[in-house]
């Protein structure tokens, strides 16, 4: 018969290390771009099409990664409260009515770091692992 301490210990071991492996999440901007911080709100209106600009007055222009990453997933989750299914809904709503696209997608962390770097206007989101110095942090979620 087990005992409910040889029951416990490996679960709590086993939860333990699946939250280890969860990446950090930053939300990106080019090291040339004069933000320091965005509040989750307004990178949410930008990632969903509510405005086009920085808090600034500068276009801005949101990157993406592909729907079914789980990073992006988490990305909405956290600035938008939107689930997966929630997320397609609402672009096929925007896209409907004619009142926004859903932002370009790259396939990884790294293509968004490097587009990102290259022009000022641009933001996107990455895992913390993949920043250099071409880009700066504007919002790190936990």
């Amino acid at each position: 018969m087990h005992t409910l301490r040889s029951i416990a210990l490996p679960l709590v071991l086993a939860l333990a290390c699946a939250g280890a492996g969860a990446a950090e999440l930053v939300v990106i901007v080019s090291a040339r771009n004069p933000l320091s911080a965005l509040r989750p709100e307004q990178v949410a209106d930008i990632f969903l099409a509510q405005t086009g600009r920085f808090p600034g007055g500068d276009e801005a222009t949101a990157l993406d990664l592909p729907v079914g990453s789980p990073l992006r997933d988490e990305f909405y989750n956290k600035m938008a409260a939107k689930s997966p299914a929630l997320m397609k809904a609402y672009w096929t709503k925007m896209v409907f009515t004619g009142r926004g696209q859903p932002p370009r997608e790259l396939d990884n962390s790294i293509a968004v770091r490097k587009m990102v770097a290259e022009n000022p206007s641009m933001i996107g989101y990455i895992d913390r692992a993949a920043l250099d110095p071409s880009v700066k942090a504007v919002l790190v979620t936990r």
